[in-house]
């Protein structure tokens, strides 16, 4: 073999499985289809504090983000944190992405940029890859080779692996001349600006981040930026907008719901690329990094092995089911609590969230990564949460 392991992708993802797959002793070769690393992006840039624990690249961070102001379609304000709790980082994802990527290529990785996959196949004991290079085609062989090309993966699609079972859309803008709250990110809900979902402002230093994402089937025709202008000039909420100067766009695909093969032979699907993103938050660096944490050690035992007999599709599987149940538990949830209410249920709920001792709760116990406990603890404790989300009793302790 010319290495043990080919990644596909040089984002946050594949970065850190390559590094965790050198530090195991595995020689590793990053292919990445653009010329430099951390652009383009498709992300608000915000990394939860577990995943920031993996890596510890704080110095990347431009705001640390302890609350928010959830916004209901008619107006209704519940603003929810604490500055004494961080809940997330939003970061700078080029020095994020490069950072990662130093860390890969010092553990012993190698990169080829404006390099990408033309034409792969795996026998019983390796892959070979055809990779277009800018200097012309190299053929490759490795032991397995690792998909984390994104919400398009090549690798995916070239090895029939399945399909991500959502794909939202979303779009985002960075503006100067927000008016925020410091450490706090807005929310913003209604038919009109996100439907079935939500619109957000994200702090990031010295400018902010404003997106909206939804399902194609929920867009009745409009793109997420018709949405996202109808937001800023909606009359609620115009006036913080008025000021905004647009530095920079980023549009693109939120994959999620893992794929039906996220490891087939010897080829592992990672990140986007797998289905990985939350489905409550669109979120995909958190789940990734989880990810990769639990499955490269079984990689790294099984990449000199005949594969044939020894079952490393179950044991992939097996680790990765803990995973798959969380994304459907809280898909269910997003559903009966977001997705599948109109306006009208919404307002209702916000009239509830606003209550200083569902506040209260929420700060104690929310979670943007993990809102299951949350969602379990306001069914049992607050009988008018539990009389307006009927459907969310069978997603939150069953789905």
């Amino acid at each position: 073999m010319d290495y043990d392991f080919v990644v596909v992708g040089a984002g946050p993802v594949g970065s850190l499985l390559a590094k965790r797959l050198c530090d195991g002793g595995g020689t590793v070769l990053i292919i990445e289809e653009h010329a430099q690393i951390g652009r383009p992006f498709q992300c608000a840039g915000l990394v939860n504090p577990e995943a920031m624990d993996i890596v510890e690249l704080h110095d990347t961070v431009l705001t640390s983000i302890w609350g928010a102001r959830i916004h209901g379609p008619s107006g209704e304000v519940v603003s929810i944190g604490s500055p004494d709790t961080v809940r997330t980082w939003s970061v700078c994802r080029k020095l994020f992405d490069e950072s990662l990527l130093q860390d890969a290529l010092k553990s012993g990785a190698e990169l080829w940029l404006s390099s990408k996959p033309i034409s792969a196949k795996q026998d019983d004991y390796g892959v070979s890859i055809a990779i277009s290079t800018p200097t012309g085609n190299v053929d490759v062989r490795c032991s397995i080779l690792c998909g984390a090309d994104g919400a398009h993966s090549w690798v995916r699609r070239n090895f029939r692996m399945g399909r991500p079972k959502e794909m939202m859309i979303g779009f985002q803008i960075e503006v100067t001349g927000y008016v925020g709250e410091e450490g706090r990110l807005d929310m913003y809900t209604g038919s009109e600006i996100a439907p079935g979902f939500f619109a957000w402002a994200i702090p990031s230093g010295d400018t902010t981040r404003i997106g909206t994402w939804s399902k194609a089937d929920m867009l009745d025709g409009n793109s997420p930026e018709q949405l996202l202008n109808t937001l800023m000039r909606s009359p609620l909420w115009k006036r913080r907008f008025t000021g905004c100067k647009e530095v920079g766009r980023f549009c693109g695909p939120v994959p999620s719901g893992l794929v039906k093969h996220p490891l087939r032979g010897r080829v592992a699907l990672f990140g986007d690329a797998a289905g990985l993103c939350k489905p409550t938050t669109g979120g995909g660096i958190g789940p990734g990094f989880n990810h990769v944490q639990a499955t490269a050690p079984l990689l790294l035992q099984k990449s000199r092995d005949d594969l044939t007999q020894s079952g490393l599709e179950a044991e992939f599987a097996k680790i990765l089911e803990p995973i798959r149940k969380d994304q459907m538990r809280a898909k269910a949830l997003r559903d009966a609590f977001l997705t599948q209410m109109d306006d009208e249920e919404l307002d209702d709920v916000f009239s509830v969230w606003s209550k200083p001792e569902v506040i209260e709760l929420i700060n104690e116990i929310g979670e943007i990564e993990n809102p299951i406990p949350l969602g379990i603890r306001m069914l049992r404790e607050v009988p008018e949460f539990r009389s307006l989300a009927r459907r969310a009793v069978k997603a939150v302790l069953w789905g």
